[in-house]
């Protein structure tokens, strides 16, 4: 999860949660009028809400809500908890049913047939059909759509790849509608997490009729988009956030006790946290800063990601044909450092690719077979970088591309010190919007940047396959090896697990070896939460938060 490039988180995610109860994008107030303000935020955090109202906040602003291009956990997040696919994550990332009531695979693993639930519903009250599923798989397929995220259903249904590449009609697609309840889906291979993925967003369905209407303007706003999650939009504005209602035609709203969920962007965590302190927002991340301060607190915790923090080596870009600097950058910077003392938020420091605790095989995780691939070498790096720029004959000029919230702009300053202090160079910051950098680095038009992707799935897969293939839309950096891509490839086609998992393992080794990529952090969150507020799920993997089981109490 770009989460994506950032999914398939967070979850998602990214510093997700707060927010500002005044400002409430034409929804309900979730504050009393401002003479009695404070004695009713003291009488709130002392007896708890007396409103199901959730006030949270993106860190970033939201990139896009049209589920076939979006591509980022922030735009998941919200995704999340207004759509819903056939299955939906537990609070134990388990996959339940949810649009669907049950499913039958066949012997060989290849045929899932899904049975979708009576009585579900879009928002409008029009029946949420098999066919709403089919029409929005072909949708993010079609080579005229050309999906953002198309190839988490390429990569796994039958004649996926081959319609998206143009190379065959839609009929070749193994996507069957016997019925408005049944849909059967033939995949390539076995895929033991398939269920998994149908929590995704980009296996949410879609109203065909509905899509059709709004033409270029579906997505754009609240009320150009058609919902069958827990919430319904109330507004929508990119940079500023967004207000949910309860759907009051979910099929399980029994279950959902908000009545009301506001997600503020606010980009400053020292922000952030004065709303928090003030009792306008119920949940706060922390930065490293704040960390000390109120690790003793009793609403303090911390959360992991299966989310990983690198610097992306654009290969494609002067100087990094040049392997001496490339990798005199790679090993130039100590990520302890980094995670203790810059983030010191429970993130770990990153000495490989893989997420710290995704699975592995025989009980192991990834990162407990393959132990550190890079670790810093600061004697190693100078060396590397004097020989390398003797070989250009010049010192080449460094840019760091990096998104402008604040652990993105303290991790640009840190990796700015660490070079000046271990290569003796001056490295410049290209600071944009999050959106901005996105746009950027597909643009291709970077030279090095901070970048991050989040698990959509428990397997080293989601990670490895973003490289092995120039096609792949989030294909970034220019690296191109052969044997990698035989590896990764052979891998997604490799039932033993036990030979599927050394591949994966080789593939990480020579990608990182390779240099087209540092190491950073393993995504780890501190953050306060008020005791008030119950039950909200966020997954390591996939989209995040899930707000269906939140309560204000």
């Amino acid at each position: 999860m770009n989460a994506a490039w950032t999914k398939k988180i967070s979850i998602l995610l990214i510093g997700l949660m707060v927010l500002m109860a005044g400002c409430n994008f034409s929804g309900k107030s979730s504050t009393e009028p401002a003479e009695n303000k404070e004695g009713d935020k003291q009488a709130e955090q002392a007896e708890g809400k007396s409103e199901n109202v959730l006030n949270l906040s993106l860190d970033n602003d939201i990139p896009d809500l049209n589920q076939v291009k979006t591509t980022d956990a922030i735009s998941f997040a919200v995704l999340n908890n207004v759509m819903e696919g056939l299955y939906r994550l537990d609070e134990n990332n388990e996959p339940q049913p949810a649009m669907a009531e049950s499913y039958e695979k066949s012997e060989d693993g290849l045929t899932y047939t899904f049975t979708l639930r009576e009585g579900i519903k879009w928002s409008n009250g029009d029946p949420v059909t098999a066919n709403d599923f089919k029409y929005s798989w072909l949708r993010s397929m079609h080579p005229d759509t050309a999906g953002a995220y198309a190839s988490i259903l390429t990569d796994y249904i039958k004649g996926g790849a081959e319609f998206a590449a143009g190379e065959a009609e839609v009929d070749a697609v193994a996507i069957e509608v016997k019925d408005d309840k049944t849909l059967v889906v033939e995949l390539v291979q076995p895929t033991p997490f398939f269920l998994g993925l149908t929590a995704f967003v980009t296996y949410f369905p879609l109203n065909e009729k509905f899509v059709s209407e709004q033409g270029d303007k579906f997505a754009l706003t609240h009320d150009a988009i058609l919902y069958n999650g827990p919430f319904i939009l109330t507004d929508y504005d990119q940079a500023k956030g967004v207000s949910m209602d309860k759907n009051q035609e979910y099929w399980d709203k029994e279950s959902v006790a908000l009545e009301q969920v506001n997600m503020k962007v606010i980009k400053e965590q020292s922000t952030a946290l004065n709303l928090y302190e003030a009792g306008e927002l119920d949940k706060v991340y922390l930065s490293s800063a704040d960390v000390d301060s109120y690790k003793d607190s009793p609403e303090f915790n911390t959360e992991t990601e299966f989310r990983t923090y690198f610097i992306q080596f654009n290969l494609g870009k002067e100087p990094f044909q040049n392997k001496n600097i490339l990798k005199a950058l790679q090993l130039g910077y100590d990520p302890e450092v980094l995670t203790s003392v810059v983030l010191n938020n429970g993130s770990e420091p990153a000495y490989g690719l893989i997420a710290s605790d995704m699975a592995g095989v025989e009980g192991k995780s990834f990162r407990e077979i393959q132990g550190d691939v890079i670790k810093p070498d600061a004697e190693k790096a100078k060396e590397l970088w004097e020989k390398g720029v003797e070989e250009l004959g010049k010192t080449p000029e460094i840019e760091l591309l990096i998104s402008d919230d604040t652990v993105s702009k303290d991790t640009g300053t840190f990796l700015q010190s660490e070079y000046k202090k271990n290569l003796g160079i001056d490295i410049s910051l290209d600071t944009q919007p999050y959106s901005a950098r996105l746009d950027s680095m597909r643009a291709d038009d970077y030279q090095m940047a901070v970048n991050r992707w989040g698990a959509d799935y428990n397997d080293a897969m989601t990670y490895l396959n973003l490289w092995a293939n120039p096609s792949n839309p989030f294909f970034r950096g220019n690296y191109v090896n052969e044997k990698y891509k035989e590896l990764v490839n052979s891998a997604a086609e490799d039932a033993d697990d036990q030979s599927r998992i050394e591949k994966l393992l080789e593939a990480e080794k020579l990608i990182l070896e390779d240099g087209a990529l540092g190491p950073l952090y393993y995504d780890g969150l501190s953050f306060l939460q008020k005791p008030y507020l119950k039950g909200l799920v966020t997954h390591p993997y996939g989209a995040s938060p899930d707000l269906k089981w939140a309560t204000v109490q």
